[in-house]
């Protein structure tokens, strides 16, 4: 019996280190896929970052070509509204010519007094203002001087005549005001 007792324990005794070695392995196993998933997480993360990058770069970018196409669209309209009223001054000049002459027919004044009117009624309502010049001091930016004379009483530089108005369309001149100028 006691062979029979020493085979158990000979038999016993593998079995045990396996367990051992089986645990040890499994361990071992268990800390090798720890640490691949924390390289997969590591990973996964710094991608997620430069996604979250590259879309909040994306948003600004269009939120600024948003802003900058609206101030595009509004010059745009502003140069139009600009340009088709200056080509319509001329009208309105021959307008004021047409009532600086004397006429006998005063229906005939009247209504052509009413268009300029309404010239002007509509020039307001697009935001356009005539340049203030006679008496003011010149400014090249809003006056186009043709002619400089001697005139005495008046300062250097002093609008002294105004050949045709000038128009301006908030901090947009439409058309400069044609000036005779004092020295």
């Amino acid at each position: 019996m006691d062979k029979k007792k020493n085979q158990d324990e000979t038999i016993e005794t593998p079995e045990t280190e396996q367990d051992t070695n089986a645990e040890e392995t499994v361990e071992i196993n268990v800390e090798a896929a720890f640490q691949e998933l924390l390289t997969q997480l590591d990973a996964a993360q710094k991608e997620l970052s430069e996604t979250r990058d590259r879309y909040l770069r994306t948003a600004a970018e269009y939120e600024n070509y948003r802003k900058r196409s609206a101030r595009e669209r509004e010059n745009l309209y502003a140069d139009a509204s600009a340009a088709a009223v200056a080509a319509m001054l001329p009208v309105l000049d021959n307008l004021e010519r047409a009532l600086a002459q004397p006429t006998a027919d005063e229906a005939y004044k009247k209504g052509v007094e009413m268009i300029e009117k309404q010239f002007y009624d509509c020039l307001t309502k697009l935001g356009i203002t005539e340049i203030a010049a006679l008496g003011e001091q010149f400014d090249p930016q809003i006056h186009n001087a043709v002619m400089h004379v001697e005139q005495e009483g008046c300062d250097d530089n002093t609008v002294v005549e105004v050949f045709q108005k000038g128009f301006i369309m908030g901090e947009r001149v439409v058309r400069h005001a044609i000036v005779k100028v004092a020295n």
